[in-house]
């Protein structure tokens, strides 16, 4: 198994190569890579103490951050390397003053699992979420590098529990501990032998639920908003803008903030078009004066501001979900005390699921639904109100996994 995985690494690695041509993401993802090691040679030294963070994209960098500035704060002396697999992650995060460099994870070859590890040869290495790249964990072993996932969630569909898994399962093994999400996870490896394993929760209510402490005011929401009722639509991609749109043009009366997750002007300028009230963008304000108070429609196309924006939500709908791209930071709006409404794909996310059954959260998997789900909201106040209210419990009554993360490290005694 082991030989064929790597022979598949490299003929991956190869079309991806190829891919770069027909897409702009996937430039990214091949360009980006070809740089690496340059940035890892100039930012770490052989002499630096250092902590390694693996992100898959930008969800999980949130995850990790807690930990990422808890660990600094208590131990400054260490450099902080993080890594995505994705550009979405990358190209927003490639700044981040948590970390001391920030590079693309190289494809999972031996030769270059090899040689990232002794280039930034870590002292402890943390995996967020999920990605469980086989070469990288076998060098991390090898070199006697402590390793730690955290926040991790794990089904019975997965590779690892079949019969033909064993290859995954071995990589899996050379984790030193494993922080899950959830009791059905550690069941699931203590089954595979796996007994290294601690339920704590998810890190992302502790980084969410620390907004709230935050100074949240933003002016231009204070013209937008104003007395009216908000609709905060986050991450949002054209299939969200599409089960949206017919509820935001017949309901004048309400504001709508529409967050893209891409920032395609051609895709926002279609969106534009479709509307039937006076929409705004957040660039425009400087040239737009007095019309930001007048618009329904405040679309925000730049990134960074939408965590605080979701504190001026009345509802919430937070996008992903309606097509295969993943669900975006439901927390993020609940956290306030927001009702959220999702698309119909979020199998894949436990937080969703926990708080749908609690009755602050809302799938819709249409047009209509969608349409029904939010005049139920935006109407009735006692139902928005106690849905609000239930979110936010949600978020307060789960805190707490970054503390177990850190108590272990303390542990450690680097």
């Amino acid at each position: 198994m082991a030989i064929l995985y790597n022979i598949a690494t490299y003929i991956m690695s190869f079309f991806l190569w190829i891919s770069q041509g027909f897409s702009k993401k996937m430039g990214l993802f091949v360009r980006g890579r070809q740089q690496t090691f340059s940035i890892l040679k100039e930012k770490v030294q052989p002499a630096d103490k250092t902590l390694w963070f693996h992100c898959a994209s930008l969800g999980e960098f949130e995850q990790g951050l807690p930990i990422m500035e808890a660990i600094k704060k208590e131990h400054p002396a260490y450099k902080i390397v993080v890594s995505f697999f994705s550009p979405s992650g990358y190209e927003i995060k490639k700044n981040t003053p948590i970390a001391d460099a920030v590079v693309y994870l190289p494809m999972d070859t031996m030769v270059t699992a090899r040689k990232f590890v002794e280039t930034i040869h870590p002292t402890a290495a943390f995996f967020v979420k999920y990605e469980f790249w086989p070469n990288y964990l076998f060098q991390l072993k090898k070199q006697g590098v402590h390793t730690v996932l955290i926040s991790g969630v794990f089904r019975e569909n997965q590779v690892f529990f079949k019969w033909y898994g064993g290859f995954m399962r071995k990589a899996l093994q050379c984790f030193n501990h494993i922080f899950v999400q959830n009791k059905n996870s550690e069941k699931l490896l203590k089954e595979i032998g796996l007994t290294k394993v601690s339920v704590s929760g998810d890190t992302r209510f502790d980084r969410v639920s620390h907004q709230i402490e935050q100074d949240n005011n933003l002016a231009f929401m204070d013209s937008f908003k104003g007395d009216t009722l908000c609709v905060v639509c986050g991450s949002t991609w054209p299939e969200d803008d599409t089960v949206l749109l017919p509820f935001i043009n017949n309901n004048p009366k309400v504001k709508f903030v529409v967050a893209p997750h891409q920032m395609d002007k051609g895709k926002i300028s279609s969106f534009e078009k479709k509307l039937k009230h006076a929409s705004i963008r957040y660039t425009q304000l400087d040239t737009k004066s007095g019309a930001l108070a007048e618009a329904s429609v405040l679309i925000v196309d730049t990134i960074g501001l939408l965590t605080k924006i979701y504190s001026y939500a009345d509802v919430a709908y937070v996008g992903g979900g309606m097509g295969n791209e993943g669900l975006h930071n439901i927390l993020e709006p609940a956290t306030f005390g927001v009702p959220v409404v999702i698309g119909k794909n979020y199998d894949n996310f436990p937080e969703a699921e926990r708080l749908q059954s609690l009755a602050g959260l809302f799938s819709i998997e249409n047009t209509d639904e969608c349409s029904a789900i939010l005049k139920k909201l935006t109407t009735d106040r006692t139902f928005r109100e106690k849905s609000g209210m239930i979110a936010g419990h949600f978020v307060n009554s789960n805190t707490g996994a970054t503390h177990m993360v850190l108590d272990y490290f303390r542990n450690l005694k680097f």
